[in-house]
């Protein structure tokens, strides 16, 4: 802990003697964003997670600092603007699995697969007897054996087949073990949306597979229930508004959720569990929208309304500014474009170099960003689109800027902290963004234009890509089309947006990661089927990658 304190204050100082070069009011907004990211990336708030209590902590915090600079609020209930985050199925505390009055313990013993159909059952069965209107046992340790060297083996198609097979000759539940050695790799997978079995399919681990391998004919007496339900969290965007009563409206965003501990498997982190502040990632964003927002407000222009949100659930998939683009606290028809600043807290004063994205979202973005004496070197990328809150916006058409200083090698870690953070560099990309506003309400309303795409990050790796945009915050079965690239495979099979694609050539789509999964499978020129359903219709289209 005293190292830690010598190395803050020893970058307070350094803060400090730079900060003598800037001027009274550039102090104090030094001062702020400082204040700002040691607050937001303490570990007073657990890293920020999307619906828990350290996330209400920092909601709060941006709340009082909106209102503080003079901010009205713009949320449906005050500030807030409260949203729901599907995470999957979870299997209820209702559930149990009872064999000869022996009560098993959920995960320890047993579990449903994810598709497993609700329902309860009472019967007197053996391992090794399949009888219609029982309870079928099934060991999978010859199928696993049988299949070691098979490149091809599914054992998730070959559980289908069996439970399709059990139905059909009348088991009203299908139980699976494995008395062998080999790792089945089997666990419950809440985020898993296959088509629903019409009967309960339970794993079972392998204690208890030990004693039903010992003695498969004994008659034993079984009582089970499985219930899984939606598993649900909210979180809460932060909506702050200064009212020109002018005819357009600028919207700027930042993200302020994290990590937590890493429960979501979005960490890069490898050690024990451990808070990730996300100083960079992204309270940099935050303080830096926090601190627009008093600048702009005193600035006292009236020739444009600016709204200010802090979003919420972008770590799991951009859900907060999804929800919001979907559900606008004002009209879209009078905003000309939107900022979003996601990572703005890493300026090398080394490179001088920042990058500002979705500059080929209108033409008039080309200009506007330069100035006769930069203060820094800016690098562009056109896309309106990436990981990030701004994709939402450009998905309805509008102009978007996305400012962001780099990734390192604090990403995703718990070593993301705010003695890291480049503050009198932040202050230099709050201050270019506040003389780039000014040059845009000099403007008539930027028109838009369409760019490139670029996905979001996955644990596949492919060659091939439709060209599509998946609505991440879709829950049901496969994945929700939220985009169509022109040009790109998708457009020209015929996909709209707003379908729903449920299967690549052979393989069932049940999420966005089985989607990234099977494009792993194919390569440029390979030509195949895809099925989408389109409202209440089921369409099929050739697509060559």
């Amino acid at each position: 802990m005293k190292n830690v304190v010598v190395v803050s204050i020893a970058f307070f100082v350094f803060t400090i003697s730079n900060a003598q070069k800037l001027n009274k009011a550039d102090k104090i907004s030094l001062e702020n964003l400082r204040s700002h990211v040691s607050y937001l990336a303490s570990d007073q708030l657990e890293g920020r997670r999307t619906g828990t209590k350290g996330e209400e902590l920092a909601y709060v915090y941006i709340s009082q600092q909106f209102e503080k600079n003079g901010l009205t609020a713009k949320g449906e209930k005050g500030f807030l603007q409260p949203f729901e985050v599907n995470e999957g199925k979870q299997v209820l505390p209702s559930s149990f699995f009872i064999i000869d009055g022996e009560h098993l313990k959920a995960e320890i013993d047993f579990f449903p697969l994810a598709w497993s159909a609700n329902g309860s059952m009472e019967a007197v069965a053996a391992a090794s007897l399949h009888e219609s209107g029982s309870a079928w046992f099934w060991d999978i340790k010859e199928l696993l054996s049988d299949n070691e060297k098979n490149p091809h083996f599914d054992l998730v198609n070959a559980i289908r087949t069996k439970e399709k097979d059990a139905v059909q000759k009348g088991a009203t539940a299908l139980i699976i073990y494995n008395s062998g050695t080999k790792d089945a790799g089997l666990k419950y997978d809440g985020k898993d949306r296959s088509a629903l079995s019409t009967i309960p399919v339970i794993v079972l681990q392998q204690r208890i597979a030990a004693k039903l391998a010992a003695d498969p004919s004994h008659m034993m007496d079984i009582k089970l229930k499985v219930e899984q339900g939606d598993k649900i969290r909210k979180g809460h965007n932060v909506v702050a508004y200064i009212d020109n009563n002018a005819a357009t409206t600028i919207i700027i965003g930042a993200h302020y959720d994290h990590l937590g501990y890493g429960e979501d498997n979005n960490s890069r982190h490898t050690g024990e569990k451990a808070i990730h502040n996300g100083a960079d990632d992204n309270a940099s964003g935050t303080a830096a929208l926090l601190e627009l927002s008093r600048l702009l407000k005193l600035k006292g222009e009236k020739t444009i309304n600016y709204l200010f949100i802090a979003f919420s659930g972008e770590e799991l998939g951009l859900y907060g500014s999804k929800y919001f683009t979907d559900h606008p606290t004002i009209s879209f028809n009078n905003v000309n474009y939107m900022i979003n600043m996601d990572m703005v807290g890493r300026f090398s004063d080394s490179s001088k170099t920042i990058t500002i994205g979705g500059i080929g979202t209108s033409p008039a973005w080309g200009t506007l960003i330069n100035e006769k004496k930069p203060a820094f070197n800016i690098k562009v990328d056109s896309s309106g689109t990436g990981p990030s809150d701004h994709t939402s916006f450009y998905r309805k058409d509008l102009p978007v800027l996305f400012f962001f200083t780099g990734l390192h090698t604090d990403y995703h870690k718990p070593s993301d902290d705010f003695d890291k953070i480049n503050y009198v560099g932040q202050l230099q990309i709050v201050k270019y963004i506040t003389r780039l506003i000014s040059r845009t309400e000099k403007e008539p309303k930027l028109a838009f234009t369409k760019t490139r795409e670029q996905q979001t990050t996955t644990s596949a790796r492919f060659t091939v890509s439709m060209g599509i945009m998946p609505d991440y915050t879709f829950s049901g079965a496969g994945v929700k089309v939220d985009g169509v690239s022109a040009g790109r495979a998708a457009e020209k099979a015929g996909i709209k947006t707003g379908d729903i694609v449920v299967k690549l050539g052979e393989f069932a789509i049940s999420s966005v990661e089985s989607y990234m999964q099977t494009l792993s499978k194919f390569k440029k020129g390979d030509a195949t089927k895809v099925k989408v359903k389109r409202g209440d219709k089921e369409l099929e289209f050739d697509i060559a990658f």
